[in-house]
């Protein structure tokens, strides 16, 4: 069944993202798709850790993070959070804060800047509910960067 439930979740598609934390714990990030927005009042937003992910505890102990939705042009950049590098994963792009103090990526194609405000640990994960203190979105290209069939996918940006 495990087999079969992971084969049947590569083909749901999702937004790849960056997730990012400071404070107490430090600063430390990991690429994610594991969110979706669970409501507009307030906003809110649903991300998935695996409790075993040497990132997980510190966002439990930081308390925030930011969920920095990614772009076509941000495909090596979600590779170094993903693990793929040895050196400071910040390095390579330009990051600020906003109001929680996590770094946001200056070019997401938008960025939710958010305190944890509740977690619930269902088998190997942590389910966090984040509320959204801060948002910022992108100038210019706002295409997307999907995770689709195991694969990195372009979603051009559609004019409205």
């Amino acid at each position: 069944m495990q087999n079969l439930f992971r084969e049947g979740m590569s083909r749901l598609g999702a937004a790849v993202t960056v997730l990012t934390t400071d404070g107490v714990a430090g600063r430390h990030g990991m690429t994610a798709s594991a969110v979706c927005s669970v409501t507009d009042t307030p906003p809110t937003l649903l991300v998935c850790v695996n409790t075993r992910n040497r990132s997980h505890d510190l966002f439990v102990q930081n308390g925030v993070l930011c969920v920095n939705v990614l772009g076509p042009r941000h495909r090596d950049l979600s590779g170094q959070f993903a693990g793929q590098c040895d050196g400071d994963r910040f390095a390579q792009g330009g990051w600020t804060t906003r109001a929680t103090g996590a770094p946001v990526l200056d070019d997401a194609v938008a960025a939710f800047d958010c305190r944890i405000i509740n977690r619930e640990v269902i088998g190997t994960h942590s389910v966090f509910f984040c509320q959204v203190e801060d948002i910022a979105l992108t100038e210019g290209d706002a295409s997307g960067l999907m995770w689709f069939g195991r694969q990195f996918h372009h979603l051009p940006q559609i004019a409205v």
